[in-house]
């Protein structure tokens, strides 16, 4: 922090711009100015510094944007190596007749350390270079600018709609918007710069080579002509100052056309160029292994050198050996750290206020008893949950949430609590260590027993001590323990819960696991003539009457049928409940007999009367007398009551208009008795009539 303070500081700020404009002004007065001989060395030097600084700084940077100075960089660095061979070409020009060290130490030291003394052998080492970087580095990385540039700049209103988009979806703030819209603009910015900065490289190339011919060859002259060597001596001095002065400029020139070239092939890759190249490169061991095994044969090849080639092939093949091992533990080591990460995550949730507001979808509450009784049983609860699970997705055509089993020490220790989304639904006291026995008392021949109340049906049952259970299988009695009752008590209220566990969420997922055709019908339905919420509640009313939505493209052809017509949820579900007749009626039919109540003649007259149709012919409103409405349930009541005890499987069965307000009042006594209009009974089902309602 306190770096950063300083560097804040208007005062150094301000001396750090005179110190680079000085800078800048000294550089183009070496362009008119002689220099010594002692600060052509340092700016030599400087030179080759910079240049390999500028390459460092492109092989670690993550991605291009980060080093996006690098044309003005590039400008002032070829400015500094033209710059340098101005005063440089001056120095060899006016005392190149004092030999090899007239124009400093860097110069000489470069002519005899790459020529070996040799001109000869300087001007094909200089002309190489200048080859490589003209025709082969510097000639990519333009290509690779020019098009990185078209393809940056033809991409942006693409990319400034995904913002737009991605800002107006709430997916992403003002803020981040402002930010990505500045890093593009940034990014097409230094693509179009980066195209015209790889001409100065090009440019620093060229002149490079012309410099270099103009000093050997105005050398000579100068030397013959005016200090009076010969022909010989001039052209050994002046071609080997020359050449030194030309390599001198040429590596650096080379280092950042290298970078140059790093920096704009390095494309979306994020990571330094070790990331970029190294590790991809590793990733894959049998190509390693294949190019070790070839070296090795090249290595037993006569005529070839043995040990650099088996060198080599132990080298790859190490490597090969040791990659998957480190990535199989650095991937360890990746997913400890995200596993403590979540496991912090989980924690701070857990204390934040926010958890506290967030309720399951569905929960078992235990009290403390009872949670002590069914502890060593909760494996066996949680397997018969998952079955449970599985047999309302196949029943019903959806996934019920998972089930929460928690402890609560405020109710009552030995009951129970079934909550949805928070709210207790039903709650119920249990007689621990007892079996439910569903028989008559006359059966239970010396048995102690307690009638109770079964509480999933709400019929009678007999408690029975566990100690007895022997017996009870022996007399072929059926009998439920706590288990059992708790799960079947659980399947009953999911079951007359099914519409509040059907979430929006669950929707969509059960939609897009439905074929391209019928993804893409709904899609059109959902957008012209409803919405999903819309969808939804349809779903949700034909869950209410526990008609399964498992065959999910014909209820979306049902609604695609009438859905232009009408928006009305409870007409489209009517429509939809006709043509799953035969699905509906398969379900609740026993041996292919479906039986049925059905109203007398007095209720469907009561029923036809009270539906009040507008100047359309439709119904808007159901107006029944209450002492109607009570003397129906009562007489319904005691008729399903009568039937249930029979152990019979049913429907009533009434006119297609009063069907939804019949059932309206047949659900608050009986929710899971089904009632059918005449429209609803599929093609081939046997009717029995069991009485009727009169």
């Amino acid at each position: 922090m306190a770096l950063v303070d300083v560097a804040q500081k208007p005062g150094i700020s301000n001396s750090r711009d005179i110190a680079f404009a000085i800078g800048i002004v000294v550089m183009l007065t070496i362009l008119f100015l002689p220099v010594p001989v002692f600060l052509i060395d340092f700016g030599l030097a400087l030179s080759l510094a910079f240049s390999v600084l500028i390459l460092m700084v492109a092989l670690w940077i993550s991605k291009p944007l980060d080093f996006s100075s690098f044309p003005t960089i590039l400008l002032i660095a070829t400015m500094l190596r033209l710059s340098l061979n101005i005063a440089t070409t001056r120095t060899i020009l006016s005392e190149g007749q004092h030999g090899t060290e007239a124009a400093g130490h860097v110069i000489s030291g470069f002519s005899r350390f790459v020529m070996s003394g040799d001109f000869v052998i300087g001007l094909v080492v200089f002309f190489i270079l200048v080859v490589i970087n003209f025709l082969v580095i510097t000639k990519g990385s333009t290509r690779i600018a020019e098009v990185g540039a078209r393809f940056t700049l033809d991409a942006i209103p693409g990319k400034q709609m995904s913002i737009d988009a991605d800002l107006s979806a709430g997916i992403i703030d003002e803020q981040e918007a402002r930010d990505r819209r500045k890093e593009l603009e940034e990014e097409s910015s230094f693509y179009g710069s980066m195209d015209g900065a790889s001409k100065f490289v090009r440019g620093d190339a060229i002149a490079g080579l012309i410099i270099t011919a103009i000093n050997i060859i105005g050398g000579i002259i100068i030397g013959y002509t005016r200090h009076g060597m010969t022909v010989s001596e001039a052209v050994d001095v002046f071609t080997k100052l020359s050449v030194g002065d030309g390599l001198v400029s040429q590596i650096p020139a080379l280092i950042v056309s290298l970078a140059a070239g790093l920096l704009v092939s390095k494309g979306g890759t994020i990571g330094s160029a070790d990331k970029a190249v190294l590790d991809q490169l590793g990733n894959y061991p049998r190509a390693l292994f294949v190019a070790a095994a070839m070296l090795f044969l090249l290595g037993l090849m006569p005529g070839l050198p043995f040990v650099p080639f088996v060198m080599l092939s132990g080298i790859l093949a190490g490597i090969g050996y040791m990659r998957p091992l480190v990535a199989a533990r650095r991937a360890a080591e990746e997913e400890k750290a995200a596993e403590e990460e979540r496991s912090k995550m989980q924690s701070e949730e857990r204390d934040s206020v926010r958890e506290s507001l967030r309720s399951s979808e569905l929960e078992l509450v235990l009290g403390k008893q009872l949670a002590a009784k069914l502890v060593p049983n909760r494996q066996e609860m949680a397997f018969r949950m998952k079955k449970m699970r599985k047999r309302f997705a196949a029943d019903y055509g959806f996934i019920v949430p998972e089930i929460q089993i928690t402890d609560d020490f405020g109710i009552d220790p030995k009951s129970y609590q079934i909550k949805v989304h928070g709210t207790v639904v039903a709650e119920y006291s249990m007689r621990i260590g007892e079996l439910m026995v569903f028989a008559e008392p006359n059966q239970l021949k010396g048995i102690p027993f307690e009638i109770v109340r079964e509480p999933a049906y709400g019929i009678e049952a007999i408690s029975v001590p566990e100690t007895f259970g022997e017996d009870l299988k022996t007399a072929r009695i059926p009998t439920a323990d706590n288990v059992a009752v708790v799960l079947t008590h659980l399947s009953e209220v999911i079951r007359n819960n099914l519409p509040q566990l059907f979430s929006y969420k669950t929707m969509k997922a059960i939609i897009e696991r439905l074929d391209p055709e019928y993804r893409k019908l709904t899609e059109e339905i959902c957008t012209t003539h409803s919405s999903y919420p819309g969808l939804q509640a349809v779903l949700k009313l034909l869950l209410a009457e526990r008609v399964s939505i498992r065959n999910l493209p014909l209820i979306i052809e049902a609604v695609a049928e009438i859905a232009p017509s009408t928006r009305r949820t409870e007409s489209i579900v009517e429509h939809v409940r006709g043509r799953m007749a035969q699905q509906i009626c398969g379900d609740i039919t026993e041996h292919g007999v479906l039986h049925v109540l059905r109203l007398g003649n007095r209720w469907d007259l009561v029923f036809r009367e009270s539906l009040k149709r507008d100047a359309k012919g439709e119904i808007h409103q159901f107006d029944i007398d209450p002492r109607l409405l009570e003397e129906f349930g009562t007489e319904v009541n005691k008729k399903i009551e009568d039937f249930k005890k029979q152990n019979r499987r049913f429907a009533i069965i009434t006119s297609p208009e009063a069907r939804p307000y019949v059932r309206m009042i047949v659900e608050r006594l009986h929710p899971d008795t089904p009632v059918l209009s005449h429209l609803e009974i599929g093609k081939g089902i046997e009717i029995r009539i069991l009485g009727s309602v009169s």
